[in-house]
């Protein structure tokens, strides 16, 4: 099927794909813009994939396109234009996908058709050529204007194909707010245990792209209902239906979820850690109705984000984060707490987190029934600016080891640093001011009689 796209919407492409279809058809082939560039198109959301297919080989893109570069199997040619990549395939068609993942034989074909019938979804099946001409060979378009996840095809075979795309549906549903059209459900729920089959790099890399969307929790909850999370994170499955005494209002799930759904951060791994920060609940429950504790389940959720963490090939940095988010979480709010205890607590989190857990905070509060922040909140986060103020480690003394051994005139040693200790004590109780001139007479008092 073959339609005209309407002015407004051609406005919208990008100037250099007009420039590359005028090269490719001045030397003879054909070429469409295709995949997500035109699903976005469609939305009139911003155009960023400009993936484009053509009947040209690789070798002909590359005359066609001599800055060009072509390393792969697959028939993807790049070229970067005005800080911007462009990849241009050939037509192909392919066969046998014993990994889930790659096809065992790939094709050049001189078919636009068989091209689109190799793609995941009907809203990535659609092509832009030239002269503007939209072509659906799947009711792709149909799909949008009906908010429609629906796979190309047979829907067992997508996904024997590559088993991650089921994760991929979930993500355009989190993105776009769309559904997953009945029988691609059903076939993403029968084929779940082929997920097992894709490295975890690939899972973290789709399930922080739907963390990461307009809608998480929807996401989260569609990962779930279709079978799909028990082999991602099956840990947080075990909160379900886990009812939670007193002040909450949800069970252990349904509270994660609608924490997450009110985390303030936009930023996946934070998102992550707000789903996750309850999940040592069902490990350590005991007893029941008002009797009912957790204790010490922030600790043991500590333990399991560290092992998820792992399980899906986390950077170092990524793994201390997520944990640390999930191990301070409880944090005390009172006001009659020292300053020394919010130091403590702004040490353990980190100063570089602490927008973060507060962030997760917001979500916990909201997503167990409770308003968004209290008196005493607001209170704690004033007080956590006006104690950053002060020095935390004898690094930020306005004097240092050099300054000892000059003054003191002793060699360099463990006493020096006993003397700088023993300063920043006394800076930190607020007892001496961090101010270079009284420090250095502080220092005067450590000489002997």
């Amino acid at each position: 099927m073959k339609q005209s796209l309407t002015e407004d919407l051609s406005t919208k492409i990008p100037a250099m794909v007009f420039e590359l279809f005028e090269k490719f058809e001045k030397a003879g082939y054909e070429i469409y813009l295709v995949g997500g560039g035109v699903r976005d198109l469609l939305l009139k959301r911003t155009v960023f994939d400009c993936d484009l297919t053509t009947n040209a080989l690789p070798e002909k893109i590359q005359e066609i396109l001599p800055d060009s570069f072509y390393d792969n199997i697959f028939g993807t040619v790049g070229v970067i234009i005005d800080n911007e990549k462009y990849e241009i395939t050939t037509y192909r068609g392919e066969q046998g996908y014993s990994d889930n993942r790659r096809p065992d034989k790939v094709w050049w074909s001189e078919n636009l058709k068989d091209d689109l019938k190799r793609r995941d979804f009907t809203i990535n099946a659609m092509a832009i050529g030239p002269n503007l001409e939209l072509v659906d060979l799947f009711e792709g378009q149909k799909d949008l204007e009906n908010k429609l996840i629906r796979a190309v095809g047979k829907p067992d075979e997508r996904f024997a194909e590559d088993a991650l795309r089921m994760m991929r549906a979930v993500r355009f549903c989190s993105q776009l707010g769309f559904t997953i059209e009945e029988t691609t459900f059903k076939a993403i729920k029968k084929n779940a245990p082929l997920l097992t089959k894709i490295s975890q790099e690939r899972i973290k890399d789709e399930l922080f792209k739907i963390l990461a969307s307009n809608y998480p929790s929807e996401g989260i909850t569609l990962l779930f209902t279709s079978e799909l999370l028990s082999h991602i994170i099956p840990e947080l499955i075990e909160g379900y239906g886990l009812s939670q005494a007193k002040h909450h209002i949800y069970d252990v799930w349904t509270h994660s979820i609608m924490a997450l759904k009110h985390c303030t951060s936009k930023d996946p791994l934070v998102r992550l850690a707000t789903l996750i920060h309850d999940i040592g609940k069902p490990v350590v429950v005991k007893g029941e109705g008002e009797d009912q504790t957790f204790y010490n389940h922030e600790m043991v959720s500590a333990s399991i984000a560290r092992n998820i963490a792992k399980r899906l090939k986390f950077s170092k940095k990524e793994e201390e984060k997520l944990v640390t988010l999930v191990r301070w979480h409880m944090f005390t709010v009172d006001e009659r707490q020292t300053d020394s205890a919010i130091r403590r607590f702004i040490r353990n989190v980190g100063k570089e987190n602490l927008e973060d857990i507060l962030a997760l905070r917001t979500g916990d509060r909201l997503g167990g029934g409770a308003k968004e922040t209290s008196w005493r909140l607001e209170k704690f986060k004033k007080r956590l600016q006006q104690v950053q103020i002060q020095p935390f480690a004898v690094t930020d003394l306005k004097i240092n080891g050099k300054d000892v051994m000059e003054v003191l005139k002793i060699p360099s040693g463990p006493k020096v640093g006993e003397i700088l200790n023993q300063i920043f004590k006394e800076v930190e109780e607020q007892k001496l001011e961090n101010k270079r001139e009284i420090l250095l007479e502080k220092l005067k008092l450590f000489l002997p009689l």
